[in-house]
């Protein structure tokens, strides 16, 4: 299956910074949200390369919404 990366609050999805595909790090931003006008980078907590995203710029997030998986 691979580690799921998910929403720790409600947010909008304000920037994806990666695509399919990509390689990441541990630490790597891979979304950037955006709550009560702060920036809230959600970094990677494993590394792999990206296998899904789920939601894209603009979209509304809720808390433990997945929005990418890393294989």
């Amino acid at each position: 299956m691979g580690a799921e990366i998910q929403a720790e609050m409600v947010a909008n999805v304000w920037k994806v910074v990666v695509r399919r595909g990509d390689p990441v790090q541990v630490g790597d931003t891979v979304v950037i949200l955006e709550s009560m006008k702060m920036e809230i980078p959600v970094l990677s907590e494993v590394p792999g390369t990206v296998t899904e995203l789920k939601v894209s710029e603009g979209d509304v997030v809720q808390e433990g919404d997945v929005l990418a998986v890393i294989g």
